[in-house]
């Protein structure tokens, strides 16, 4: 019970005073109730400070850059935000003073975002479309961009020499000594660009960028996509006031993917690109790129259309064919990672799923493999840190329980492995980039995300945010009425045991029967049942408790960090075992002497919506009603790499995508239906929800509707916020409640 000291001590210090109730409304208000996280919390590359954005004392909203010193213990000021654009004003053209001006103007709103170069000498800051470096030694800022347009993805180059980014879709660099700019490609038709992350490689793959730098910094491998070949979708976005049609090149299931190329760049512009062969067949994703440690070499991660073939090749820089070094093979699909880690050495560690578990390996450089580093049933999350010199590996994994997120030490050859982290729950891991310390922001199911900074083996060296919950802390007036979440697995034969967590009502009585919350989620790439501080579903997991109702989760298969056996079965028939499951979950609630059988309710968004429609087409005679908010209602609708991935080509599985829509299945939705949507949703479109409306009504099935104008997936608008939930509250209190 130590890890809950804390917990136990903040519940405690209110256990005298009146709790006062959550509401809605104060779940989305200022100031947040999970307190104080400190924000783009980073560390320098040398590990000599820890860096985080702050809001100034005269206007919290308003973000400067600060600092902990490792070595005095030090706190304060690294860089005003209102000072990021200044100069010595008489030195400067009167162009340079206007332009100086309006961007200071703009930092009024604060730094938003920041980056260390390699060295930990000189940060980069983005602001207002142009770029500042700032000089940490010598307390200077220097434009490296003056309004000739919007640069974005800035990065330093290795040596610092150069800062490149993205200009209306072509890759720039500008010489950070001498402030000359220049571009390194020119786009030869509207639909093209260099250097920048195409939809699904943004949307779904976690590659945000298009361009690498060598680590000699005497090169740039850079991609470039036409999407010419992908269809051009019209959408609308209905707002309050006007209705905006907006055309949108769109990769939906089984239509044309982006053409993608890869070349070898000179930042001085002095060698003509060197094109890299990615293979005869162009229907590929380009999934990840690396250099090896030395530069000597180009790692180029290739996945097919089916997402079932992995490669890994290495290309030398002069260009040409590339040599595979290994392949993932699955007859389901591979999962992507960004667990590829170069050495000095030339050898590099891979993560793999072909033990049924994700785990890491050693290879050389020829792509021989040198020995497993981790095995088990459980998974590695991601690596955190390297330490070449001592040979270890710092990584985040799932080896106590799936329900936590743990920090982990091994040996190169496997052996000496070892739990850092001590505190049970969920933690966060930032190492520098020496792997001599590392931020872990830790949380458990009750305490609110705490930031300390420690030494790589674990042992403290400061607390940089506590966080705690007493007098003055956002959540110190509702924190007593909080529930302990109670967390179980049901064991099954259908293909492995499902985790759930559940919340009683405030003031139990086991002698009454409550009715049941179910909150669902249920898609690939998710885990629900975490324990962590959930501000988000959590806070409103805790409001329907206290407004009384058992509040239930359950991961169902398909979702992840189980292992790839668990995730499987959703294969080409999404929609199928995740409701069998959740189906098993509310079996079991039925067999609870608290819970009353005729009142379940069940509520998803997104993924979770598409759940719920389906749940309650499938089971209506067992759930009383639903709110489905955004839900995915036909798979053809969505987009290539997510549903392509779990679904397959659309052409060899018409059946599966026929049985994984919900409209086969809507003769049986008989229950109480509230459905809810953005009608500006750009990621689940609203045409989604009106294709499931105009069968609604065509069938007679009546149902509640809510639709947001202007709103867009998540539905975050000031004011909207709280109003939707308040529906899904006051809906279900309404249904189900006494």
């Amino acid at each position: 019970m130590k890890k809950l000291i804390l917990g136990v001590a903040a519940m405690t210090s209110v256990s005298a005073v009146a709790v006062e109730p959550l509401t809605v409304e104060r779940l989305f208000a200022d100031p947040d109730l999970s307190g104080s996280a400190p924000r783009s919390l980073k560390l320098s590359p040398d590990g000599s400070r820890a860096t985080f954005l702050k809001g100034r004392a005269d206007d919290a909203g308003r973000m400067d850059l600060w600092q902990y010193q490792i070595a005095t213990g030090e706190t304060k000021l690294l860089v005003d935000s209102l000072a990021l654009a200044g100069g010595k004003e008489n030195e400067l053209s009167d162009e340079e003073k206007a332009r100086r001006e309006r961007a200071r103007i703009s930092s009024l709103s604060g730094i938003v975002d920041y980056q260390f170069s390699k060295d930990g000498q000189q940060l980069l800051f983005p602001l207002s479309g142009d770029l500042f470096v700032y000089q940490i030694n010598g307390n200077k800022t220097k434009a490296l961009t003056q309004g000739e347009g919007f640069a974005t993805d800035p990065k330093f180059s290795p040596k610092n020499n150069y800062v490149s980014f993205i200009r209306e879709r072509n890759l720039w660099v500008v010489e950070t000594a001498s402030g000359q700019s220049r571009p390194l490609t020119r786009a030869g038709k509207p639909t093209e660009a260099w250097g920048m992350a195409e939809f699904v490689a943004q949307e779904e793959m976690k590659r945000m960028s298009g361009y690498w730098w060598s680590p000699n910094e005497d090169a740039i491998v850079a991609a470039k996509f036409d999407e010419a070949p992908v269809p051009v979708v019209k959408r609308s976005e209905i707002y309050a006031e006007r209705t905006e049609v907006i055309e949108q090149r769109y990769p939906g299931a089984g239509s044309n993917n982006v053409l993608i190329s890869l070349a070898v760049l000179d930042p001085q512009n002095k060698r003509p690109p060197v094109s890299l062969d990615l293979g005869e067949e162009q229907d590929i994703y380009l999934a990840r790129v690396k250099w090896l440690a030395d530069g000597s070499g180009i790692l180029v991660q290739r996945q097919d259309r089916k997402q079932q073939r992995l490669d890994l090749l290495l290309y030398s820089p002069s260009g040409g064919k590339g040599k595979v070094l290994l392949s993932e093979t699955s007859a389901t699909w591979v999962n992507l990672h960004e667990d590829l880690k170069t050495l000095a050495n030339g050898n590099f560690i891979w993560a793999s799923e072909r033990s049924g578990f994700k785990h890491l390996y050693l290879y050389n450089r020829e792509g021989k493999l040198l020995n497993a580093i981790t095995s088990g049933d459980w998974q590695v999350d991601e690596i955190e840190a390297v330490d070449e010199q001592k040979q270890k590996i710092y990584f985040s994994a799932s080896k106590l329980t799936p329900l936590e997120k743990q920090l982990y030490r091994v040996d190169f050859d496997g052996n000496n492995l070892k739990r850092i982290s001590r505190n049970r729950g969920w933690h966060n891991i930032s190492f520098s980039r020496d792997a001599s310390v590392y931020i872990d922001s830790w949380s458990d199911d009750l305490i609110p995300q705490q930031v300390s900074l420690h030494n790589a083996d674990g042992s403290q060296i400061t607390l940089l945010d506590a966080n705690q919950v007493k007098e003055g802390h956002a959540l110190f007036p509702y924190y007593g009425g909080l529930q302990q979440p109670q967390y179980g697995k049901l064991q099954t034969t259908l293909g492995g045991d499902l985790f759930y967590q559940m919340l009683k009502p405030k003031d139990f009585d086991p002698n009454k029967r409550y009715p049941v919350f179910l909150r669902v989620y249920g898609g690939p790439g998710s885990q629900q049942v975490q324990r962590r501080w959930d501000g988000r579903w959590g806070l409103m997991d805790q409001y329907m408790a206290q407004q009384g109702f058992v509040v239930f989760t359950l991961d169902n298969r398909g979702s992840e960090r189980r292992g790839k056996a668990f995730e499987d079965p959703i294969y080409k028939a999404m929609g199928g075992v995740e409701v069998e499951d959740q189906l098993v979950g509310i079996s079991y609630l039925k067999t609870l002497p608290f819970v009353d059988p005729e009142r379940i309710g069940v509520f998803g968004w997104s993924y979770g919506g598409y759940m719920t429609l389906l749940m309650l087409a499938q089971a209506s005679d067992q759930i009383a009603a639903g709110v489905s908010v955004a839900p995915v209602t036909d798979w053809m609708l969505y987009d290539t790499h997510y549903t392509e991935r779990y679904m397959g080509l659309p052409a060899e599985n018409v059946e599966g995508y026929t049985n994984s829509s919900v409209f086969p299945h809507l003769a049986g939705l008989t229950s109480d239906l509230y459905l809810i949507h953005g009608m500006a949703d750009d990621n689940v479109l609203f045409s989604h929800s009106t294709k499931l409306m105009a069968e609604l009504q065509k069938t007679g099935v009546p149902f509640r509707l809510m639709t947001y104008p202007g709103e867009k997936h998540g539905i975050t608008g000031k004011g909207q916020r709280s109003h939707v939930f308040n529906e899904i509250g006051n809906y279900f209190i309404e249904r189900l409640g006494k």
